[in-house]
């Protein structure tokens, strides 16, 4: 299980260095010009700027998913549901935009990936966690006489 837990500190490294990056660029030119975003592709959505997208970007994916690295990188209480919750944000972040932009671009496949691989890593991790105190519990049983 060592594994997933790497996997899953990988995905959330590359999810929150990403994530904080690209909202670093959205709130810092609101324009979308510094990642080539025509402003028009908001026409759908409530924001009249990539501003407040911005924001919730840097706080949904950049601060949790910094914080849910440091949960899982230590083995924090419930880092495997952390994990699953921050797949679960992704995905459903990457849905509403593709519902609100009205488009898909290949970047979208990738992050729904990534939430995925997320939810299930949260999953395996959370299954052995609970599978861990059982498998002790077998072992002190077996060795009283």
């Amino acid at each position: 299980m060592k594994s997933v837990r790497v996997l899953a500190l990988v995905a959330l490294a590359f999810l929150a260095i990403g994530a904080t990056w690209g909202a670093v660029l959205l709130i810092g030119n609101p324009s979308g010009s510094p990642m080539e975003l025509p402003i028009s592709i908001l026409q759908h959505s409530p924001f009249h700027s990539f501003l407040i997208p911005g924001i919730l970007l840097l706080l949904s994916s950049g601060v949790l998913g910094t914080v849910v690295f440091f949960i899982v990188l230590r083995s924090g209480r419930g880092y495997g549901l952390w994990t699953a919750f921050q797949g679960c944000v992704l995905f459903g972040w990457i849905t509403i935009e593709v519902i609100m932009l009205r488009t898909i671009v290949w970047l979208h496949y990738l992050y729904w990936g990534l939430g995925l691989l997320l939810i299930a890593c949260g999953w395996a991790l959370r299954r052995q966690g609970k599978a861990a105190p059982a498998e002790h519990l077998g072992a002190a049983s077996a060795s009283r006489p």
